[in-house]
């Protein structure tokens, strides 16, 4: 019972003090409870979504910086990055920006000639925000190998091709930490095991986890631990959380609570590219699924068979209701020669008791709720209802209904 006691304290502070601010780097960094994110230059945006996770208390987020962006305007981007920073701040919010992204890296940077470009362009970031009271640390690379250069390189340079990215990325550590002695310098590795490459350096040692068990998440924590433990700093997991790698939120989410381990999860909002397997809440602050939110405001899902308590739906009957309502409103509009409004209405609301008993019970999928197609229905004119589906619908619905609830 201890654990949900000091949860709730540890928000209640979050809340009074703000967003913590790394004015040297920290030992612990157990209090980050962060989101990756996009810096968008729409501020009605930002603060509409930063709006979302303010109230799940989320308290910061991980941002890509783009060095092609900067090149096409210089004091536009930096201007923008100022602006997100400090929006982001007044609302709550510490900022970690990531000059370079391993994912999409392009060979060519790594060459000595790119080296003088490389360092205008970090050079005028960390100078224009580094003094910035939302900046929380300076994330040097994302996943540096994990990107075509190094998996898919024959198997006699590939050695040399991760030697060439960590010469690189040891590079900008030390060049950025010259610049910007006084905030942290981390490199977001895709797995624990990478770390070795900069864990000398750097102040804060950030590895990601996408693995689909808990033994194998456990195993990624247990190496950045035993590197951390080495090397005598702290450690975050800045990426998890993935609806198709089985990688699910409220797990991974638990997993860093038991490990006193500061995090990201990828990512905010369910839009774009990656909207079919990541993030949190839609544009219009609907969210995807209760549980992830749940998990990230520290409460999580009962997964001990000896107490876990079935929902009984028809303990009042009214599953029964609901099955009767079906068959009666079916019956009642036996074909299209009989069709009238009130007899697709009586469908629509036999079919939504059926759905939220069963939604509320979770005995159906969510990935589109019943009460969805119904809300969909229902927004059509009626001569617009496919009445073929709706039948077909609240038929199955009532079928899942009586297999689910009848029995017991």
């Amino acid at each position: 019972m201890k654990t949900p006691v000091i949860l709730l304290f540890g928000l209640a502070l979050a809340c009074v003090a703000g967003p913590a601010r790394a004015e040297v780097p920290l030992k612990d960094y157990s209090f980050v409870r962060g989101v990756n994110y996009g810096m968008t230059a729409d501020t009605v945006q930002l603060v509409r979504e930063l709006g979302y996770a303010k109230r799940i208390n989320l308290n910061s987020t991980r941002i890509w910086l783009s060095y092609q962006a900067y090149e096409r305007d210089p004091q536009g981007y930096i201007n923008r990055l100022r602006t997100y920073i400090r929006i982001s701040h007044r609302l709550g919010f510490t900022t970690m920006p990531i000059l370079w992204n391993g994912n999409g890296l392009d060979p060519a940077t790594l060459k000595p000639d790119f080296r003088p470009k490389g360092d205008v362009y970090v050079k005028a970031i960390v100078e224009a925000i580094k003094d910035e009271p939302g900046l929380l640390m300076w994330d040097i690379m994302n996943e540096p190998l994990w990107n075509d250069y190094v998996n898919e390189a024959p198997a006699d340079a590939k050695t040399q091709r991760i030697a060439e990215i960590t010469g690189f990325t040891r590079y900008y550590v030390t060049y950025v930490k010259k610049l910007d002695p006084k905030n942290a310098v981390t490199v977001g590795h895709v797995v624990a095991e990478h770390l070795k490459g900069e864990a000398d350096l750097v102040d804060v040692l950030t590895f990601h986890d996408y693995t689909g068990l808990r033994s194998t998440i456990e195993a990624a924590y247990d190496t950045a631990k035993a590197y951390a433990t080495k090397y005598n700093k702290p450690m975050m997991n800045t990426e998890t959380g993935c609806i198709a790698r089985a990688n699910p939120y409220d797990l991974v989410l638990q997993i860093a609570e038991e490990r006193h381990t500061g995090w990201y999860v990828f990512n905010l909002i369910v839009s774009g590219y990656w909207g079919e397997i990541h993030g949190i809440f839609y544009p219009d602050g609907t969210i995807r699924d209760p549980a992830i939110v749940a998990a990230v405001m520290g409460f999580y899902r009962n997964r001990n068979l000896e107490t876990i308590i079935r929902p009984v739906p028809n303990r009042e009957g009214h599953a029964t209701e609901a099955i009767n309502a079906i068959q009666a409103a079916l019956n009642d509009n036996p074909s299209t020669f009989r069709y009238t409004r009130n007899s697709l209405d009586k469908i629509l609301d036999a079919a939504e008791m059926a759905a939220n008993l069963l939604e509320s019970a979770e005995m159906v999928p969510m990935n589109v709720p019943p009460t969805a197609r119904i809300k969909f229905w229902r927004s059509q004119a009626p001569e617009k209802r496919d009445r073929d589906a709706i039948r077909a619908f609240a038929y199955e619905l009532g079928q899942t209904l009586k297999k689910n609830t009848l029995q017991y």
